[in-house]
């Protein structure tokens, strides 16, 4: 592996330069039921209704210390907290609501509805429904204004304000807001004029919302947070907007009270946090809102004013902080500490939980750790259905795991009839990323471990990469693909999308590199596709072959002999003149539109090949007996040696992934693979890998859906015969002496 620290500024310098020439990335409007279900439901859910507007709420967690996270403006209703709900409920009670005018809040009509007062009163109602005798208080942007309220109010509900980019009416210049009147007549609809009531209502609504939301996220790469913006901002009207604005302006009716003053009579400790390059509130106003409270200042260098969304990792930390330091909760901690001379080398094993492909391999290398280090202790830290099979082979999973929101579950329900988008699913995790992150600084913050080894565990490495302060271990990254990836019909905006993703990877690499100490691609530089990563960004394969070393491919067994082949095949009942297919689709739940193809086409296929014998394997995540039955077909749930069924068959019918189809590949048994529709992986990555060692045939999905086609395909496989590269058997081996050297 090179590294160079002068060609890794240049290449930062030159990802930063076509991401920062490049036109804005345009955020389309929401599609209907695009939010993803959250990771973290709530506890308690319910209502309450005070003169006439019922607001929603919900709680999350338990514990003596409640933590109140108040609503902002109405273009944002409370999931703008989904990045802090999951990790602050795991230590405290989390208290959550939609304001008037958002989410699911009834929407008064007039500006008087929404004044700071009515917000604040909101805010004390729910505690009375949710039986909150005291909290520590939240307010994001304008919910900074209600904290103060709130706190001036009813001081004795509020143990302590966190004011995070507050947003509130501060005597504070902000030159180029101020220029353009809300309620002006303006003769241009450029920059802040957009900021105006007539320009909403007469149609800029939609041009306004783009605009804010590009306001809001001042750092680069912040796709994703964009999109969220726009998303929730057309649950509401721009009528509701014009009222909420007013009522906070003192306009239409409604009676503000200034804010200055009742600052000075709050009594409780304050947190002000603000990004200095904040474009929507100039950080000179948290400066000022400190002065004002006596508070503490956390000022963001370089950050935005979306800090909640575009810094969870810092966010989360200073809220559970300061509410446990607030906290008059003084019961005593008891620890063990263990010197460091004493202790065994202990290693954190994450394994990603999307199949089951990569348990395998790293088991397999965590077995050759233990041959050079024989008193190593690993701890796995992952999800079902990985945790099932470490279970079966009596691995320790760390307690931690159960915290984990699953990933599986997510890319399960982001497919649909042999159809995901993979970018997409993976660019929508981003509250389940969050969670498993903070999930694992809680679990390296106490373990003292050594060693951790991150297989593809993306939220991780992104952020441990964004918050490299945290990293007080050796760090391993391993992977089998390297490179974002559009597919085709996403048109120019996925190309630019995936392309601002790579960039980002790039510079977090270059200006990061002593973040991982090692990075492992499970594979060869001929395995890596020859692509750029984006338009002006550097090619894939030659960056890769310049940060990554390579073990081979880990296959996590040897390939079976013909007389080991032969045992497999009559302990599952197949004669010597009888041919077998194996169909799989790995270890998630995405396949199973495959396996009703693949049934369809069963009478099909034993009337055209004689002897033919079917063994459909569903996986963990898929009942068997949802299948359909058919004459010659043993459907099996999870099977712990697939690869050992995989090797005795004359043919195997599989989805794309890797993992299978390199099992195949190294048995050389033929086989069909069909890649997910839209899977970016499946459809490139693997599929070049295949082509490289000659393994198989690849299908479309609708030419599978023929049964004709289908059983032709079969027919064709078997006559090809094997053929093709030998897949490499020690590279568990070299992986783990790349690691070894990290102990």
């Amino acid at each position: 592996m090179v590294d160079d620290p002068e060609e890794s500024e240049f290449v930062m310098s030159r990802a930063r330069a076509v991401r920062s020439s490049a036109a804005p990335l345009r955020v389309p409007l929401p599609v209907p039921g695009e939010e993803p279900t959250t990771c973290c439901p709530p506890h308690t859910t319910g209502a309450v209704v005070r003169d006439g507007v019922r607001i929603p709420y919900a709680v999350h967690g338990s514990g003596d210390v409640s933590v109140l996270l108040l609503p902002t403006w109405s273009l944002v209703p409370s999931r703008w907290w989904k990045a802090q709900i999951p990790y602050l409920s795991r230590h405290l009670r989390v208290v959550t609501f939609d304001g008037r005018g958002s989410g699911g809040a009834d929407r008064p009509v007039g500006g008087a509805a929404y004044a700071d007062e009515q917000y604040a009163a909101d805010a004390a109602a729910v505690l009375d429904a949710t039986e909150t005798d005291r909290a520590v208080v939240v307010g994001y942007s304008c919910g900074a204004a209600w904290a103060i309220h709130l706190a001036v109010t009813h001081p004795e509900r509020v143990q302590g304000v966190v004011a995070i980019g507050p947003s509130c009416g501060l005597k504070v210049a902000a030159p180029a807001r101020e220029h353009y009147g809300w309620e002006a007549r303006l003769d241009t609809t450029q920059g802040w004029a957009k900021y105006n009531r007539g320009y909403w209502l007469g149609g800029g609504y939609d041009d306004f919302i783009d605009f804010f939301a590009h306001q809001m996220f001042t750092e680069l790469h912040s796709t994703k947070q964009i999109e969220d913006i726009v998303r929730w901002a057309h649950q509401i009207s721009p009528q509701t907007l014009v009222d909420t604005t007013a009522g906070r302006l003192g306009l239409d009716g409604a009676v503000t009270v200034p804010l200055e003053p009742l600052c000075a009579q709050v009594r409780c400790p304050v947190l002000v946090v603000h990004g200095s390059e904040d474009a929507v509130r100039p950080s000179t106003v948290g400066e000022r809102l400190a002065d004002l409270t006596g508070g503490d200042l956390v000022l963001v260098n370089g950050g935005g004013h979306g800090l909640p969304a575009r810094e969870p990792v810092r966010i989360n930390q200073l809220i559970k902080d300061f509410a446990q330091d607030t906290s008059t909760d003084s019961s005593p901690l008891h620890r063990t500490w263990t010197r460091a001379q004493q202790r065994r080398r202990k290693v954190l094993y994450l394994s990603s939980p999307i199949g089951l492909g990569h348990c395998r391999r790293d088991m397999a290398v965590a077995t050759e750790l233990r041959r050079s280090h024989p008193d190593l202790e690993i701890d796995w830290l992952t999800q079902h259905p990985v945790t099932r099979v470490l279970e079966d082979a009596g691995e320790r999973v760390h307690p931690a795991s159960s915290w984990l929101a699953n990933e599986s579950t997510h890319i399960e329900d982001e497919s649909a009839d042999h159809d995901l988008h993979a970018f997409r699913a993976i660019r929508r995790m981003d509250e389940i990323m969050v969670n498993n992150f903070m999930v694992f600084a809680d679990v390296v913050k106490e373990g003292c471990y050594d060693l951790v080894v991150a297989d593809e565990a993306w939220d991780v490495d992104y952020f441990l990469h964004e918050n490299p302060e945290l990293k007080r271990f050796a760090f391993a990254w391993m992977t089998d693909f390297v490179g974002w990836v559009p597919m085709p019909d996403g048109g120019e905006r996925e190309v630019a999308l995936t392309a601002d993703y790579n960039a980002e990877m790039i510079e977090q690499r270059a200006r990061y590199r002593r973040v991982r100490d090692a990075s492992v691609f499970v594979g060869t530089p001929d395995d890596v596709v020859d692509l750029p990563f984006g338009p002006g960004l550097p090619n894939i394969r030659e960056w890769t072959e310049a940060n990554f070393d390579f073990a081979g491919y880990v296959t996590g067994f040897v390939p079976p002999t013909d007389v080991e082949r032969a045992a497999v095949r009559r302990r599952l009942g197949c004669h010597d003149d009888e041919l077998l297919c194996v169909v799989t689709v790995g270890g998630s739940g995405v396949g199973e539109s495959l396996l009703r193809k693949v049934m369809d086409a069963v009478p099909l296929a034993r009337q055209r090949i004689p002897g033919l014998h079917f063994l459909v394997v569903t996986g963990p995540r898929i009942d068997p007996a949802t299948l359909p039955r058919r004459r010659g077909v043993s459907c099996r749930g999870y099977v712990p040696d697939l690869y050992q069924q995989l090797a005795a068959c004359d043919l195997a019918v599989v989805q794309g992934g890797l993992t299978t189809c390199m099992e195949l590949a190294a048995s050389h048994r033929p086989f069909i693979y069909v890649p997910l529709q839209h899977h970016f992986e499946q459809n490139v990555h693997v599929r070049h890998r295949l082509e490289r060692y000659g393994a198989g045939t690849c299908m479309e999905y609708a030419e599978a859906c023929d049964p004709d086609a289908l059983v032709a395909a079969m027919v064709e496989e078997l006559g090809r015969g094997t053929r093709g590269l030998d897949v490499e058997t020690d590279g568990a081996a070299r992986a783990a002496s790349m690691l070894a050297t990290l102990l």
